[in-house]
């Protein structure tokens, strides 16, 4: 992020981040953190997540510093499940960056736009490292509004012929395919069942409390980066496909407390020694996938980092661009 010690308060709202910040840029910033994180240059405060007990939201905050990237700051916000009816998606959020030298408040953030963008760019840097090179059936457990940002980011990272997709809303999956085809992609609604049988790789990007896919019902060698559970008791997959799969986490910390690795490291069926940063793929410090029969399986619980790394970028870019709004303090 430029200086902004002496030029006020940046002020970035939804529209320029999604004008300024790409898939690629996103990419690039998530990859980027991950790889500090793994050498400890890069570390997440502890998360606070609670039920505010109004309107069914859930609310909180993510916050950590990156020395190498000199970002400092937080993400509030949370989930508000009814909003849709309002015509606002679920997921709101701010994203506040201080300077590190100073901790003076150098920009406020829109944060919506940058949580799908930065969460889809999460799924793409584990299919980038960790999936087979010859997958060809994307599997989506999820048609949100986030899965369209994940459908797109995911399909830059392999060759893909077809999607096939499940939600528990059958009627939301009539969008997803028009995604699917604007991106030259065959697109087919199945079952769980199914879904599972004929995925090479898998995204689950859902609010689930419970399993919506079993470890029987995943084909070897398949990649799925579960996405949706960030919350404790929150649950996309079966506890026995992740003791059953190789795992690996944008941070283990967090994929053991409210990711969704929590379910098995509660039954004892794995432990925490078992659950491999990313980072380390990234840096070389680990082989990843090590055949093409191996089930790989990311536990993306969404750091606050990942957030402070597109948001630097969102202030960069409309600094740089003259687009900025910016306020005295």
């Amino acid at each position: 992020m430029t200086d902004t010690q002496n030029e006020g308060l940046l002020i970035v709202g939804e529209d320029l981040c999604e004008k300024l910040v790409g898939r690629s840029d996103a990419f690039e910033a998530v990859e980027a953190v991950f790889s500090a994180m793994a050498r400890g240059d890069a570390y997440n405060f502890p998360v606070i997540r609670e039920a505010i007990g109004y309107a069914d939201a859930l609310y909180g905050f993510k916050s950590g510093f990156d020395r190498a990237g000199k970002v400092l700051g937080l993400k509030s916000g949370g989930f508000w499940p009814g909003n849709m009816a309002k015509g606002l998606t679920n997921h709101q959020s701010t994203v506040f960056l201080f300077d590190p030298d100073t901790g003076k408040l150098a920009a406020l953030v829109g944060g919506n736009y940058l949580t799908a963008v930065r969460t889809a760019a999460s799924s793409s840097v584990s299919i980038s490292h960790l999936a087979r090179k010859d997958c060809k059936v994307l599997g989506m457990v999820g048609a949100g509004h986030q899965s369209h940002f994940q459908l797109r980011a995911a399909a830059e990272q392999r060759d893909f012929e077809k999607v096939v997709a499940w939600n528990p809303h059958e009627d939301m999956l009539a969008r997803l395919g028009e995604t699917a085809k604007e991106l030259g992609l065959d697109f087919e609604a199945v079952t769980q069942q199914e879904l599972g049988a004929k995925s090479d790789v898998i995204i689950t990007i859902t609010s689930a409390f419970e399993p919506l896919l079993m470890k029987d019902w995943i084909k070897p060698g398949t990649h799925i980066a579960c996405m949706g559970t960030d919350t404790k008791g929150k649950m996309e997959v079966d506890a026995a496909l992740v003791a059953s799969a190789t795992v690996f986490t944008d941070e283990v910390a967090q994929s053991i407390s409210i990711g969704e690795a929590q379910h098995a490291i509660a039954s004892g069926a794995i432990t925490e020694s078992q659950i491999i940063p990313i980072g380390k793929v990234i840096n070389k410090d680990h082989a990843g996938r090590t055949s093409d029969a191996e089930v790989t399986l990311f536990d993306g619980t969404g750091v606050g980092l990942q957030d402070l790394a597109v948001a630097s970028v969102a202030a960069r870019l409309a600094s740089e661009s003259g687009q900025a709004t910016r306020v005295a303090l």
